[in-house]
């Protein structure tokens, strides 16, 4: 019997310590900081360690830096001698790349293997920040994480993209404008992420396919009613047929800005109004088109006793992912709401890159 955390709360203790500047131990023999949260003390005293640090960005970043990935996916950019944190920042970071689009040229390293670096990046990215981080290696990284009091996490762990289990927390009945008949469920992952809701409208039958959509969680459209996107129109068209037809489940998946997180899709917007389009913007950051996991949804519907869905949705890419993922998708439901002057180049974009079908 012991107290101490597993890997898996290791790994979210790791998410918070980078989210607050704090530098993580991968136990592979690095020690790794998020370039988002560094400040200068911390650059100051990594650099007083010795080594050769390096910032990884992943390829889509690299591409845009004109820096070559030689390892294809993530990129190791060599830190010049005089870097001060305001380079660091600025190669993380594409908010001033119009402004003062060389950087460069920057050398990227070429030799030894980068999973370390893959690592470091796919934390980064599971803590909401940038993907983008400073990492050195260390000789003994147990005995460099206990003299500095840092969290050592498995560089394994990080790298591991099975789904983390989900648990039912509790439901309740919840009367909905639509229908009268409504219950919210809240379910929690093991791993410490944001947790995920299910409105289940009626009493839908488990035994034929339920009318159901993976709607992902959008403060500025669902909550605001921003028109640079359809994703409010789209929530409360789909709660509303739910209502009519008398059954269904919405599922809400906390994966706001296609899984990088509001603050994120706020710099992807900032850049969308330097006349990049979302595919673009995403890519700037160093993100791919779509980050998000519509595993959780499939799992979620399979804890509730749904096996077919009529799924609501515009974007062949979740049928194919929820029937990999054991749930049958017997019909694809249009779901066509919302377009207006804002988001028509944005829907366009959708159509012409993602293959949405609009």
């Amino acid at each position: 019997m012991t107290f101490a955390p597993d890997t898996t709360q290791k790994l979210a203790r790791a998410r918070a310590d980078l989210r607050m500047g704090v530098p993580v131990v991968l136990d592979g023999g690095a020690v790794i900081l998020a370039a988002e949260t560094l400040d200068g003390a911390r650059l100051a005293h990594l650099r007083a360690l010795g080594g050769d640090p390096v910032l990884a960005v992943t390829g889509w970043r690299a591409k845009t830096l004109k820096a070559r990935a030689y390892d294809g996916d993530v990129a190791r950019v060599v830190l010049p001698i005089d870097a001060t944190l305001a380079w660091v920042l600025s190669v993380a970071d594409p908010a001033d790349d119009l402004r003062s689009p060389m950087k460069g040229p920057l050398q990227t390293r070429r030799e030894g293997p980068a999973q370390l670096h893959r690592a470091a990046i796919a934390i980064c990215k599971a803590a909401r920040l940038l993907p983008a981080a400073l990492v050195l290696g260390v000789r003994d990284p147990v005995e460099f994480a206990q003299a500095h009091n840092l969290t050592l996490v498995s560089e394994a762990a990080a790298l591991d993209t099975e789904l983390s289990p989900l648990n039912p927390i509790i439901s309740a009945r919840l009367p909905l404008e639509v229908s009268e008949a409504g219950r919210l469920h809240i379910f929690r992952p093991d791993d410490g992420a944001e947790e995920h809701y299910a409105v289940e409208i009626g009493q839908p039958s488990r035994d034929v396919p339920v009318l159901s959509r993976l709607h992902s969680a959008c403060f500025t459209g669902d909550l605001l009613g921003s028109l640079k996107c359809d994703c409010g129109p789209q929530l409360r068209g789909a709660l509303a047929q739910m209502g009519a037809e008398g059954a269904g489940v919405l599922l809400y998946l906390n994966q706001e800005g296609r899984g990088i997180g509001l603050a994120n899709k706020m710099r992807a917007y900032s850049l969308q109004d330097q006349g990049f389009d979302t595919v673009e913007a995403n890519h700037r950051l160093g993100f791919d088109d779509d980050e998000r996991d519509f595993r959780i949804g499939a799992e979620i519907l399979k804890r509730m006793g749904f096996r077919a869905v009529r799924l609501m949705t515009n974007n062949p890419a979740k049928v194919a992912k929820m029937n990999d993922a054991g749930v049958h998708v017997a019909q694809r439901v249009p779901l066509k709401v919302g377009e207006n002057p804002h988001n028509h180049a944005y829907l366009a974009t959708k159509a012409a890159k993602s293959g949405h079908l609009l």
